[in-house]
């Protein structure tokens, strides 16, 4: 990968998580970090009149918080940081990410979140609904996962909706950069109605699950290991929670196919594996609109 990670940083357990994991997907792929902290904008005047000597606090307070986010970070990884100003902090995010190129944003789960688990608070999800490039959120807890871990399995949630071969590309493409096994979950079975015969079923997940695989084999470099899992289970959350999960495990999801093409929205599959899930999980938004798709 080589490129940049920017993570938004927040002086919080949540901070500290996205923190870990922005380290960890930097280290395994080559990348160089980004810690932001956004403040607010000059638009804030409407609440709080300017105050030069508060303005300083607040940027001197933030410096500190970035000298304390980044003391964690492994030596081998190339750090920065900065201090942004924007009417939001999703909107710092996003702007920084324009402006370094960044490859991936990452945030932590908002606090008050199971262990382990993800609980969206108002900065991530106004990020799912903005951003252009993917976004990684980070369980609560990530930052009790030693650096070392890595990045040692990519599971690639692929269903048959549009968005598909742009979630596809961003797996393979981190599998490659990271160097960690691809895992590709065929989620056609869960995506079926309820009503159809089983035996329709079975031959249906086994014929996508031939499908991704020959797609995954097509973008990877060499022999890369790739293995291909159809879900099975009487929902989503169902078939998430019957599937094995490693420490160094990151899961891919597209965003719905309501977004807008560039722009992420976490569709409902989405959303109901990212309660269930106790991995990283990365949004990947659709770039592939098909030309003339009505919309």
């Amino acid at each position: 990968m080589s490129g940049r990670i920017v993570v938004g940083y927040t002086a919080t357990e949540a901070g500290e998580d996205a923190v870990a994991l922005g380290a960890r997907l930097a280290a395994a792929s080559g990348s160089s970090l980004d810690v932001v902290v956004v403040l607010p904008g000059e638009d804030r005047s409407v609440i709080t009149p300017p105050d030069a000597s508060y303005d300083r606090y607040l940027n001197e307070q933030a410096t500190a918080w970035l000298q304390e986010a980044t003391a964690s970070i492994p030596d081998a990884v190339a750090t920065s940081t900065s201090v942004r100003y924007a009417d939001s902090f999703a909107e710092g995010l996003v702007a920084a990410a324009e402006e370094f190129g960044a490859s991936h944003i990452v945030v932590g789960a908002a606090n008050g979140g199971l262990r382990g688990r993800h609980r969206l608070g108002s900065v991530a999800t106004e990020l799912l609904h903005s951003s252009h490039v993917p976004v990684a959120l980070a369980p609560e807890g990530s930052r009790r996962i030693e650096p070392a871990t890595g990045v040692t399995r990519i599971t690639a949630a692929i269903g048959t909706r549009p968005g598909a071969d742009a979630l596809l590309d961003e797996a393979t493409s981190l599998a490659a950069d990271t160097g960690a096994e691809l895992r590709l979950l065929s989620l056609v079975t869960v995506d079926l109605p309820a009503s159809v015969d089983t035996g329709v079923i079975r031959i249906a997940g086994a014929a996508h699950a031939d499908q991704v695989l020959a797609q995954a084999r097509a973008g990877l470099p060499g022999n890369g290991d790739t293995e291909v899992i159809v879900g099975r289970g009487d929902s989503i959350e169902d078939a998430v929670t019957h599937l094995s999960w490693e420490p160094g495990e990151v899961a891919i999801v597209g965003s719905s196919r309501l977004a807008q093409p560039r722009r992420l929205f976490l569709g409902s599959t989405a959303a109901k594996m990212l309660h269930e899930l106790p991995v990283p999980m990365i949004v990947v938004p659709r770039t592939r609109a098909a030309e003339g798709e009505s919309r």
